[in-house]
């Protein structure tokens, strides 16, 4: 490791490294250790001397009895995942959740300073923070390639790193802590790495409410106090009790596009298991008030309520408690299909809960108990303001061809004709008068197809659920007006009203393109405007558009589209919120929050924005309260820097730059991806992509179909795919050459240089293509080639390929004046060279499982398939951001 990689960071990195071993030599002996040792030093030694030591690993490698495989993979891939814990551990210590450049994420505290001295008086930041709405958007994307029960473990072993830490002076705790730590470590080299099945979208959402639980529940008041502390020094007030500016929504059980199975009824039961975990963290902290607030000063407020009670503040709580823990039960038996007989009324809504703690808050700050009000008390009110009865919102996503198919099938039913074969005008027309029309469109006892019953099926739920359990409607593959009003139609048909924000989800680089006049357009019907109270949410899609486009041609039409949407929404006089879909690649729009908010064009972000986290981001963003408090804040602190003092409007200039350089970098990306007819070939051969679908990682199918090619590939496993490879060709292909022609015109650099220190977009671009750029390695690309590749063509296309990535590293470190990558982000780029020689044999190995279940037709071991599928899992945590 290198010297200066910080030193506690190091220490835990070597002790958990020192335990693996210990477990390793007593599970598989002393012998097989040593064989890991000794591909760890020629995957070093390869590291210093180039191809000649790489070969000796490799050569080392293919040598290796069959039986020791998969051990070998799985010790690799734990290494890498106790890895990732240090650094964790290290970030939560050293409060850095997300770095690039250094102090690229101000302090709460410095920003309200800054902010103060532009010319905004306290009132107007108080103002700002209690209006702001930030939702995060928990999704489940298939990327997520460690168990919840290893995760489980992880955490484990993460409390005991700090109990360490903390037991210097205590050398009897410090045994004990070692004897712990080494236990875990054990534990989890015996525990299974890949789930045996998928998980349902039910597990799944049991997994973000377990987030929930175990992080969440104690970060979100954290974070709030931290708050309030700085809002009593600025302007001499907290936050309103009812404020939350940030909450959380889910996908979880309500994501249905391309997933058949997302039901009607599993979402029934993702609601109501979130009503069940909402009841039974609650229970907790009314059982914890009912022991604290033994108070008898009361005002006359609370005792109207509790009468002439000795303890008015817990007989109020007693009574809230006993209605909480009915509605937990009441939860339960709907879950178990039990009948329930209970006379307690449940609580249904947030207010429920809200205006008994009030009253208690308020008698206990009206009677000069401002310190007990502020304790217990406030936190949970401010639990209540974020996460409501339900826990989390939950968003539909359909797809728009669904919502199509119903009026297909309804118009032709009812002698109309074919809905999708009308235009556009036709649709829009017949839509608009449906919307108004006093009479119901669906007949009651219309028999349809089971497709369509699914989504009527589903707009009954929307209808049936309280509007406080639901996020928004999300129409994926959104490219027309009709499809958002087939969507306000049906849950007119269902609710009488249009019930959640519909937010159509613009992807495609030609959907991106269009979204400015498919809002206009939308916004100029009465019809639908009368509907939906002045506000509008779109969601920009980042995954599809860059698998579409390229990196560089989709983050220009995003932020094209954001720029139209923006105006069209201003000019009609409706208050817009974007949502942006981003993953946890950069491939698909994902890095730092802070540095990806600031970049979006000026007013774009009105103190509302929703934003996906996915997958594993969850888990390094939120999987701890130290590190969710400081990602919490890292949100507040953009959102709020990007409302109040957001950046200036590009240059005419720029704008044609960035005009010249999209239209040149997606030519070139599609020339290769969509033209050359050996690159479907190629990709299909030299990454696992025809055994990833095997790999158990969400309960999404891999493809939209499950014939076609790259086409019909998800963005995720599209992308997780070429990083398996290290190529990461998905973000950088295309840019290279645009970046080149411009560098060898006259005053090319000059402008590229002035573009990416004035202006935060092209800024933030160049930076998280610098960081791919240093996590892509070519050797390994032109390794897995070697072994697997065996015609010309495809060949030649790989080395073209390879000098494309060369001639953008060149110019890249041009633009920005260096020698090496990552020379102003010294902490990213030891965080690679240290994983390195522990991904370089995974590398070795996956090629190598891939030849022979090539060889094999798909028929290898299953003791082989598994060692694959570790692999690639070993591959993804130690590159840290799958797909």
């Amino acid at each position: 490791m290198s010297h200066d990689l910080h030193e506690s960071l190091r220490d835990n990195v070597r002790i958990l490294g020192d335990n693996l071993g210990h477990t390793i030599a007593s599970d598989m002996g002393d012998e097989f250790l040593g064989r890991i040792e000794r591909i760890r030093a020629l995957a070093k030694s390869g590291r210093q001397h180039g191809s000649e030591g790489r070969s000796e690993l490799i050569d080392y490698l293919r040598h290796l009895p069959e039986n020791e495989l998969l051990p070998v993979t799985r010790a690799f891939n734990q290494f890498l995942n106790l890895a990732n814990l240090a650094e964790q551990h290290y970030r939560a210590r050293s409060r850095r959740v997300e770095d690039y450049r250094p102090g690229s994420q101000p302090e709460l505290g410095e920003l309200l300073e800054r902010i103060h001295r532009k010319g905004h008086d306290p009132e107007a930041i108080l103002e700002a923070f209690s209006t702001m709405r930030v939702e995060l958007v928990l999704t489940a994307h298939p990327t997520e390639v460690v168990r919840r029960t290893l995760i489980q473990k992880y955490d484990a072993i993460d409390e005991c790193l700090t109990q360490l830490e903390q037991s210097a002076d205590h050398p009897e705790l410090e045994n004990r802590m070692r004897g712990r730590l080494s236990e875990l470590v054990s534990q989890a080299w015996h525990t299974d790495e890949i789930r045996r099945e998928r998980p349902t979208p039910v597990d799944e959402a049991r997994w973000g409410f377990a987030v929930i639980e175990n992080s969440l529940w104690q970060a979100v008041p954290e974070f709030y106090r931290d708050l309030d502390t700085l809002l009593v020094d600025l302007a001499g007030e907290r936050l309103p009790l009812d404020a939350s500016p940030l909450r959380f929504a889910s996908w979880m059980g309500g994501d249905r596009d391309g997933n058949p199975n997302v039901t009607a009824e599993v979402t029934r039961e993702v609601l109501l298991l979130g009503r069940w975990m909402a009841a039974d963290l609650y229970t907790r902290d009314l059982d914890q008030l009912k022991r604290e607030l033994s108070m008898w000063k009361a005002t006359s407020a609370l005792r109207a309520e509790t009468g002439d009670a000795s303890e008015p503040y817990r007989e109020l709580i007693k009574r809230l408690l006993c209605r909480m823990e009915a509605t937990r039960d009441w939860a339960k038996a709907q879950l178990d299909g039990e009948p329930w007989t209970s006379e307690t009324p449940i609580i249904e809504t947030r207010e429920q809960l809200y205006a008994p703690l009030l009253t208690c808050y308020r008698s206990l700050c009206d009677c000069g108990l401002d310190t007990i009000a502020n304790g217990a008390l406030l936190d949970t009110l401010r639990r209540v303001a974020c996460f409501g009865v339900t826990l989390t919102k939950l968003d539909i996503r359909q797809e728009a061809s669904r919502h199509a198919q119903v009026m297909d099938e309804l118009t032709d039913w009812l002698g109309m004709g074919r809905y999708n074969d009308w235009d556009e005008s036709e649709r829009q027309a017949f839509l608009l008068k449906e919307l108004v029309s006093r009479r119901p469109l669906i007949p009651p006892h219309w028999e349809c197809s089971e497709d369509v019953q699914e989504v009527l099926e589903t707009f009954r739920v929307v209808a049936e659920e309280p509007p406080e359990a639901l996020g928004s409607y999300v129409i994926s593959m959104a490219g027309h007006p009709s499809d958002v009003l087939i969507v306000a139609l049906l849950m007119k048909e269902f609710g009488g009203e249009v019930k959640l924000p519909i937010s159509p989800l613009f992807e495609t680089l030609d959907d991106l393109n269009r979204a400015g006049t498919v809002i206009d357009d939308l916004l100029s019907f009465p019809e639908y405007r009368t509907r939906i109270d002045d506000c509008q949410e779109v969601m920009i899609g980042y995954s599809d558009s860059a698998k579409d486009a390229g990196q560089l041609a989709a983050a220009w039409a995003q932020y094209r589209a954001q720029e139209e949407l923006v105006n069209v929404c201003a000019a009609h006089d409706v208050s817009l919120t974007l949502f942006h879909g981003r993953g946890g690649t950069v491939g698909r729009g994902g890095g730092p929050a802070h540095a990806a908010i600031l970049s979006q064009p000026p007013g774009s972000v009105q103190g509302s924005l929703r934003v996906t986290e996915q997958g594993e981001m969850i888990r390094f963003k939120f999987g701890q309260p130290g590190i969710a408090v400081r990602s919490m804040e890292i949100y507040a602190c953009a959102v709020l820097e990007a409302s109040l003092l957001p950046p200036p409007q590009p240059r005419q200039a720029w704008r044609d730059e960035m005009d010249a350089l999209a239209e040149c970098a997606h030519g070139i990306y599609r020339s290769v991806v969509r033209e050359d007819p050996n690159f479907v070939p190629y990709f299909r051969a030299v990454t696992p992509e025809t055994a990833l679908s095997r790999l158990p990682l969400g309960s999404r199918p891999a493809k939209r179909r499950q014939d076609g090619g790259v086409e019909t590939l998800r963005a995720i496993p599209w992308i997780f795919a070429w990083t398996q490879t290290r190529l990461m060709l998905p973000a950088w292909l295309g840019s290279g050459e645009a970046f080149a022609r411009r560098v060898e015109q006259p005053g090319g650099l000059e402008v590229l240089r002035e573009m990416m220190d004035e202006w935060p977009f092209f800024g933030t671009y160049v930076d998280m293509l610098e960081m791919l750029l240093a996590k892509a390695d070519i050797d390994i690309n032109a390794y897995y080639e070697q072994r697997l590749i065996d015609e010309a063509p495809l060949r030649a296309l790989g080395n073209s390929l390879r000098e494309r990535f060369e001639v953008l590293v060149t110019v890249l470190l041009d633009i920005r004046g260096q020698e090496h990558l990552l020379e102003h982000a010294p902490l990213i780029r030891q965080a690679i060279e240290v994983r390195n020689p522990y991904l370089d044999p995974l590398h070795g190995v996956q090629a190598e499982l891939l030849q022979r279940n090539r060889d094999a037709d798909g028929a290898i071991s299953s003791e082989l398939s598994r060692a694959l599928l570790v692999s690639m899992a070993g591959i993804a945590a130690g590159l840290r951001n799958t797909g």
